[in-house]
């Protein structure tokens, strides 16, 4: 079955992108990870991956062309004579969506796409109410993708004018969740996501459009029960799942219990009255996870980026990011292996400390990553508190003029002591990545 290329959204607050140029033909053969084209954000130009191995059909976008994030703009199909999928009818919304005259007049917030191979987010919980004021950096709500929790920040300054999607929703990449407009709105609601809507803001609200009313909106509006998903995903909280994880506590016993889904860190009491058992202190210490941040001044590894891509041809930039890692966890002469993620896809490198400036990275066809790197540097996202996984992570998010790395392993894979030699480390790496060469 063909694989659907979407255009990614980069940002938090990015509606579509810009083709530059493909870097592959219609009917090339492409491997998983190659390079397809290159899209153009208000930030940044980046490549975009292929996500599976095939062929590249069913082209629908030229270079040059404005396309809206989670448009499908090619196919890769198992032969490169397969035939093209056939187009939309000119991008129409669902016969269930609303029309635009049906929402407020303000900035869309779009469902993000928090991987290259993402096409839907599952919405976990709105930080805001209809009516609320937000500003550009306050978080609206969490969304939750295979890999990981996140906080999607508003976008834009203003007030929450509507919210078009309820927590519990899986809401397609690219569609508004949510309007954020510049005066206080009138009749601010919530509504389904793609709920048709056959009233104006302003006139009285009927099942399928809830306007807020006169009292003050509470910090969190009120969600009905979700039931238990078929699919055993349970939605949390970033904040209830980390404490879960410290405390010993298992979700997924409240969700046995039928209690309503989203949780939050109030429900851990309900949690602990159930009878489960909680850890011995000694337990406990011993599951303590690590979380260690450090905050570089400005941002040195753009800058060191822009010039190693002049002296290297085909610099892979990933390959770069996991060579420093290296150095800085390296304390003998055994092998290394060093996961990057970005974009949605995960590379694996073989010792790339060893290579020079990236030019010629061996990739590791198998094993357990030693440590993992998540580069969140293109999006909106600030600051990660996801909790221990099964291997350490540094995960590198921006931080207004600078850089923030954010540490996060099990008290078992890194001890406190190393832990912060190796951020440390790190830290003075991404800094000043010309260490790396010395």
């Amino acid at each position: 079955m063909p694989r659907e290329v979407i255009m990614p959204a980069l940002g938090m607050a990015q509606d579509s992108g810009v083709i530059v140029t493909w870097l592959k033909s219609p009917g090339d053969a492409v491997a998983e990870g190659d390079a397809l084209f290159e899209v153009e954000t208000d930030k940044a130009t980046m490549e975009v991956e292929a996500q599976a191995a095939g062929f590249l059909t069913g082209v629908t976008a030229a270079a040059g062309d404005d396309v809206p994030v989670g448009k499908v703009i090619a196919l890769i199909s198992n032969s490169a004579d397969a035939p093209a999928a056939t187009p939309p009818e000119a991008d129409s919304p669902p016969a269930d969506a609303a029309a635009p005259s049906d929402l407020p007049p303000g900035r869309e917030v779009i469902m993000p796409a928090l991987g290259m191979a993402q096409d839907t987010g599952l919405l976990v919980s709105w930080l805001k109410a209809p009516g609320d004021a937000v500003t550009a950096d306050d978080v609206l709500f969490e969304v939750e993708t295979d890999k990981s929790t996140m906080e999607v920040p508003a976008g834009h300054e203003g007030f929450v004018a509507a919210l078009l999607a309820e927590a519990g929703e899986d809401v397609p990449v690219g569609q508004a969740v949510a309007i954020i407009s510049a005066q206080k709105p009138d009749a601010p609601f919530q509504r389904k996501a793609g709920a048709k809507s056959t009233v104006k803001p302003d006139v009285p609200a009927t099942d399928a459009v809830k306007p807020a009313t006169d009292a003050k909106p509470q910090a969190r509006p009120a969600v009905a029960a979700q039931p238990a998903r078929a699919d055993g995903r349970i939605l949390a909280s970033p904040k209830a799942r980390r404490l879960a994880l410290e405390q010993g506590l298992d979700l997924s016993l409240l969700a046995a219990a039928g209690h309503p889904q989203p949780f939050h860190v109030r429900d851990l009491e309900t949690l602990r009255a159930m009878g489960q058992k909680q850890p011995s202190a000694a337990v406990s210490l011993v599951a303590q996870p690590v979380r260690l941040a450090a905050e570089i001044d400005g941002d040195g590894l753009a800058s060191f980026m822009e010039w190693a891509a002049a002296a290297v041809k085909h610099l892979d930039e990933r390959a770069v990011l996991a060579g420093l890692c290296a150095a800085s966890l390296r304390d003998d002469d055994a092998e290394i292996i060093i996961a990057v993620d970005a974009f949605g896809t995960s590379r694996h490198y073989l010792d790339p400390d060893r290579p020079t400036l990236g030019a010629k990275d061996p990739e590791a066809a198998e094993g357990i990553p030693h440590l993992r790197l998540r580069d969140l540097r293109q999006t909106r996202v600030t600051s990660v508190s996801i909790g221990a996984e099964d291997v350490p992570v540094v995960t590198i998010t921006r931080s207004g003029t600078g850089l923030l790395l954010t540490l996060e392993c099990a008290a078992d894979q890194l001890s406190a002591d190393r832990a912060l030699a190796l951020l440390t480390d790190l830290a003075g790496r991404i800094e000043q990545p010309l260490r790396h060469l010395l």
